[in-house]
């Protein structure tokens, strides 16, 4: 595709650009492999799509669904209906659940919506389960009549602080012409994810421990991805949240929790709003839910509820984002069992570790839409708009790396994100309070992040509208928090851990383990992932 030029195959809202302005006019394909723009921004398409029709979804099933999301955003003339639907339907027969993401009702207008029912037990595999299938289309496809190396491999590298490396690797294990390579934080992950990584047998699967915190890992994936001559010796791919394709599989499940509502409730039909509490640390679950309510979903508002790490909540709340240093006995706090210390430089140690970020990486999509939408208050044409939004947010990246914040923004977008979002800062103790009160009251088990989730939905159900349903969405299933979960419900009448437990993660401890520890250096991850390219390319 022409760079910025119309296409007749493709809408608006089927073709992409860099969040930085360099890239435009991107085909679907082309975002999906690459991942992470040239420029070092992330990809957008050039429009949200409007889903008139989308009441008419309601009793479609979740497959059924996300044909009708995915399809706004994917051209058929890049991947036909037919083999979309099958794409699909093999990503998501892989869950546990018939329903995909079940709905729990926890009390009085307060839901739970379910996200762990796949693979990995986490709800990453929403997502993943459909980009892996995505890769291996596109590769077959490219590689059609080809042999040897003249195949085009792709060498995926992500870096995970527990769940996306074994939802990446559970979506991409024993996939033709792709290499998986994922980094975490060395003794930094919680026992069951680590366990979930680095038993998978699958020759295609690398794990490397980095001597550092997850946001070393983070910089070293940024760090391969701008390095031109590595990009382009390996063809990297992105499975971190940095790809759209992620956001885009998310979008489904805020739909589909929606009509499961009003499925389940008498008191609420299509058509009425609904509050959404995401807890965050990358930004890239409630962005989803950005999405879906810019396509016509009637969500009142999404709630941002993050744990002390608390950078967005901060935003929200004073217009800067800046990052916020935690030394010594400040950063101290979690469970070492579940993972903690994997960002112990700058970030305060929790009982969600998942959440323990500095910088979220998506955050900087919505900061474009919101510079868009600044800029065309002035009434330019479309063109103007995307690259004034492309160069506000390149400066305020600049600041951030250069400085450590930038802000506060203007106050026209502080109003315009206040709109859709409000924000919410959870303790530690609170977050033990929350899965202690909900087994008291109805007997159901919160991981941490969760937790930390309904803790603020229940406080966004006391200052919301008398009677506005909130739909909390979960993140983990408990057994892979283990610490947080029985520091909470130990001694609690009834409580067993074991019951908790998927026989699954027993028999891991009984699996042999396949990593390799690496320096926190990216030249020697990039020397070692060449490594084993070369190795998988002469097998």
């Amino acid at each position: 595709m022409a760079n910025g030029s119309p296409s007749e195959t493709h809408t608006e809202s089927q073709i992409y650009l860099s969040t930085r302005g360099g890239d435009y006019g991107l085909s679907f394909e082309t975002v999906v492999l690459k991942g992470l723009a040239a420029d070092g921004g992330l990809f957008l398409p050039h429009q949200i799509p409007s889903a008139s029709q989308w009441q008419s979804w309601q009793d479609l099933s979740y497959p059924e669904l996300a044909f009708q999301v995915l399809s706004l955003y994917i051209s058929d003339s890049e991947i036909p209906s037919v083999d979309l639907k099958e794409l699909i339907n093999k990503s998501y027969s892989t869950f546990r659940a018939k329903n995909v993401t079940p709905l729990v009702h926890l009390e009085d207008n307060l839901y739970l919506l379910e996200l762990f029912h796949g693979p990995s037990y986490s709800f990453k595999d929403c997502a993943l389960q459909f980009l892996g299938n995505l890769f291996e289309y596109f590769l077959v496809r490219k590689n059609k009549g080809k042999e040897g190396k003249d195949r085009y491999h792709l060498t995926v590298v992500g870096a995970t602080s527990g769940d996306t490396g074994s939802a990446a690797i559970q979506g991409l294990r024993g996939k033709k012409d792709v290499t998986v390579t994922i980094l975490h934080p060395k003794g930094r992950v919680s026992p069951i994810q680590e366990a979930q990584m680095t038993t998978c047998a699958d020759a295609n699967v690398f794990n490397l421990a980095v001597k550092g915190t997850f946001d070393d890992c983070q910089d070293i994936v940024k760090a391969l991805f701008n390095d031109p001559e590595t990009n382009s010796q390996l063809s990297l791919g992105a499975v971190n949240s940095i790809n759209f394709a992620r956001i885009l599989a998310q979008i489904v499940y805020y739909f589909y929790s929606y009509f499961s509502l009003a499925r389940q409730s008498k008191d609420f039909k299509v058509g009425d709003k609904v509050r959404f509490v995401v807890p965050t640390g990358n930004f890239g679950d409630i962005l989803a839910g950005y999405f879906a309510k810019r396509m016509g979903l009637p969500v009142d508002k999404l709630v941002i509820a993050t744990n002390e790490n608390d950078i967005l909540d901060r935003f929200w709340k004073t217009g800067r984002y800046e990052k916020k240093a935690a030394t010594g006995q400040a950063a101290e706090g979690g469970l070492e069992v579940d993972g903690v210390k994997a960002h112990e430089e700058g970030v305060k140690e929790t009982l969600s570790p998942a959440m323990d970020i500095l910088v979220s990486s998506n955050f900087e999509r919505l900061l474009w839409f919101l510079a868009y939408e600044f800029a065309a208050a002035v009434g330019m044409d479309e063109e103007f708009n995307r690259k004034q939004a492309g160069q506000e947010v390149a400066a305020w990246h600049k600041d951030l790396k250069n400085k450590g914040g930038f802000g506060p923004v203007y106050k026209d977008v502080m109003e315009s994100a206040r709109k859709t979002f409000e924000s919410e800062r959870v303790s530690d103790p609170q977050t033990l309070e929350t899965i202690k009160t909900f087994y008291d009251k109805v007997k159901y088990v919160l991981d941490p992040h969760t937790a930390v989730g309904i803790t603020a939905a229940v406080h966004s159900v006391e200052r919301a509208e008398k009677g506005l349903p909130h739909i909390s969405l979960s993140t983990a299933h408990p057994a892979k928090f283990a610490g947080a979960v029985e520091l909470a419900l130990n001694g609690k009448e009834g409580f067993n851990f074991q019951n908790v437990l998927p026989q699954e993660f027993v028999e891991l401890d009984k699996l042999e383990r396949r990593v390799t520890t690496v320096e926190n250096d990216w030249k020697a991850v990039k020397d070692l992932v060449k490594q084993q390219v070369d190795k998988e390319l002469r097998a």
